[in-house]
């Protein structure tokens, strides 16, 4: 197993260009190496016939039918939640002189 000890933290530091605080450093280390430990547990499960996937959901989203709809009332409500709508057109601040 690979422990995080102060070489490495100060390596990852640089690497990620992050500054860990002093006094920080030591509780930095042990949850890391509390992440490494538990990949080591998973690394110890037997895979063998397993399938390789990259997805907990194996089986599509179930996916509504892509079907248009005409509703005249649609434009209305999307215009009631505008900040400003006038003659069923968004107003809003001119922004080129």
């Amino acid at each position: 197993m690979v422990k995080i000890d102060d070489a490495l933290l100060e390596r990852l530091q640089k690497l990620s260009m992050l500054e860990v605080e002093e006094e920080k450093k030591a509780a930095i280390e042990e949850e890391l190496n509390k992440f490494l430990a538990f990949v080591d547990v998973l690394e110890e499960l037997d895979l063998e016939g397993m399938e390789i996937s990259s997805s907990p959901n194996v089986t599509a989203a179930p996916l509504r039918k892509d079907e248009p709809q005409n509703d005249p009332q649609i434009p209305k409500i999307i215009l009631e939640h505008a900040p400003k709508a006038e003659d069923d057109f968004f107003i809003v601040p001119k922004i080129i002189e």
